[in-house]
């Protein structure tokens, strides 16, 4: 087969790196994959994996993008893709239309991902127009079927995102050089139990409920201390400000530490003894719980979303209502007095994932 891709950029994120670990799945098995973006850093990566970058300003969300349909239909006339994949809202329009205005009999088969909980609107109605539509959890799914009820049930896959269980193991361990500069940086750490939270501070990712959270934990004479990863969008600086009062006004500023962005979370995540996902809206997805369970971490998190999907399955003594600070100190309590390791993520394996979507191409792609 041959498989186009398409979405705004190739740089950071979730999605960019999904599109390459499908791209580099197809090369492994024989097949071509070829991606169409506006570029981003990330190119050189997917090309030294032996696919193809093709360029396109298709990630601009303006009426003007629509000029980029006809040329979009032009390639996909010169190429002769079996699979066209669209995974964003904005190249997914100029696809769709570019797809639409095609001979059935000669274009190719159309597959979308939803990636998560879009405003509902009819801009975001053509991720629901695949011949198939991905959902990256049951969550997603039936966000799909309240919100667009004309999408048919039947084509509808879902397959959670994956990770990859060779890079995350329950036996990793930092480098030993890591674990010194670590120490060096934060030799108070040492005789603290580190709780971690991670994601970008705004608001509804639930860092003043960690807060508060510590703050109970301290009062009860527990040795905890608060590390939130993360940072801030350039412009909403003013909240990391909020923060830092709140942990002032509830007297633990010396028992938290905010670490920044940070590229070396996998070790920062092994390194802590509770993970914790205290989101108050439903992540789609929720890659930093699943990455902590696949460390063999134990994770607490508020039990709605793609999270809740997976601590149910792997991890349900650390599942709490949403908002409720006084379950997450009780499951934080039974955790440290108790332990508790989460199972295997196989269900949850970028191997899975994979083979999942794989096995989606090849059902649109093979004869009927």
């Amino acid at each position: 087969m041959k498989v186009i891709q398409i979405l705004p950029e190739l740089n950071a994120g979730g999605v960019e790196r999904g599109t390459l670990e499908v791209a580099s799945h197809l090369i492994r098995h024989g097949h071509e994959a070829v991606v169409v973006s506006n570029g981003g850093r990330l190119v050189a990566e997917l090309e030294a994996m032996g696919a193809r970058h093709i360029p396109m300003p298709v990630h601009r969300k303006s009426l003007r993008s629509l000029f980029q349909v006809n040329k979009l239909r032009t390639l996909l006339e010169n190429e002769k893709p079996d699979i066209l994949h669209i995974r964003s809202r904005a190249p997914g329009w100029i696809a769709w239309l570019a797809w639409r205005g095609m001979d059935p009999k000669n274009r190719p088969r159309l597959v979308s991902t939803v990636h998560g909980f879009y405003s509902v609107n009819a801009y975001s109605r053509v991720m629901t127009r695949g011949e198939r539509v991905i959902a990256v959890s049951e969550s997603v799914r039936e966000y799909i079927l309240a919100n667009y009820p004309a999408t048919d049930a039947a084509l509808i896959r879902v397959i959670h995102r994956g990770v990859d269980e060779t890079t995350y193991t329950h036996d990793y361990r930092p480098s030993s050089q890591w674990l010194g500069t670590w120490r060096e940086t934060h030799p108070y750490l040492e005789h603290r139990i580190p709780l971690l939270l991670a994601g970008r501070l705004t608001r509804w990712k639930g860092q003043e409920d960690f807060i508060r959270l510590i703050a109970r934990l301290v009062e009860k004479g527990l040795p905890v201390h608060g590390l939130i990863a993360g940072e801030p969008h350039p412009k909403k600086m003013a909240f990391l400000d909020e923060l830092k009062q709140l942990a002032g006004a509830l007297h633990v500023e010396n028992h938290l530490t905010f670490l920044g962005h940070r590229s070396d979370l996998r070790d920062v995540m092994a390194s802590s003894s509770i993970v914790y996902s205290l989101s108050l809206q439903p992540e789609a997805f929720g890659r930093v719980s699943l990455e902590a369970m696949a460390l063999g971490k134990p994770v607490v998190a508020y039990a709605h979303g793609g999270v809740a999907e997976q601590l149910r399955v792997l991890f349900p003594a650390g599942l709490v209502p949403v908002a409720d600070i006084d379950a997450a100190e009780a499951a934080t309590l039974r955790i440290i007095n108790e332990g508790g390791i989460p199972s295997p993520i196989t269900p949850f394996s970028l191997a899975k994932m994979l083979d999942a979507t794989l096995s989606v191409y090849q059902e649109l792609a093979s004869p009927a």
